[in-house]
């Protein structure tokens, strides 16, 4: 398996994973029955929580760019250390995106957004021959 192929399969991993905590607080909130049924009125999360579940989502949006971007690198050959890096880095930035939305802290979600945002360009251009 490529470096690219094993940080694609460890992101979409942590991405399964992320709705965890967030589900476990809508059981503390609105209570198990409320969970599992159909409440009339929607659980409203813990605002740490309803910060994890918009990470979530996003790291759900950006999956699936960074999947299409590894498997074409990876079925064009294009595959580089540069590459290889970008991955990684990726797959670090979107830990932290996780962590730093979740805690709230502005500045910082952005950088880690915008360097999972950099890795993806960096896959993207070395497909097209361009890196």
């Amino acid at each position: 398996m490529t470096m690219e192929l094993m940080y694609l399969t460890w992101v979409a991993l942590l991405t399964a994973v992320m709705w965890m905590p967030y589900a476990l607080n809508r059981i503390v909130v609105g209570g198990l029955m409320n969970v599992v049924g159909y409440p009339i009125d929607p659980i409203t999360l813990s605002g740490w929580a309803d910060r994890m579940k918009r990470a979530h989502s996003n790291a759900v949006e950006n999956l699936v760019v960074f999947a299409a971007l590894v498997f074409v690198v990876h079925l064009s050959g294009t595959s580089t250390e540069m590459t290889a890096m970008a991955c990684m880095v990726y797959f670090w930035a979107r830990v932290g995106h996780f962590v730093v939305y979740t805690l709230a802290i502005p500045l910082v979600r952005t950088l880690t957004f915008a360097a999972g945002f950099a890795c993806q360009v960096v896959l993207g251009l070395t497909a097209l021959g361009m890196m």
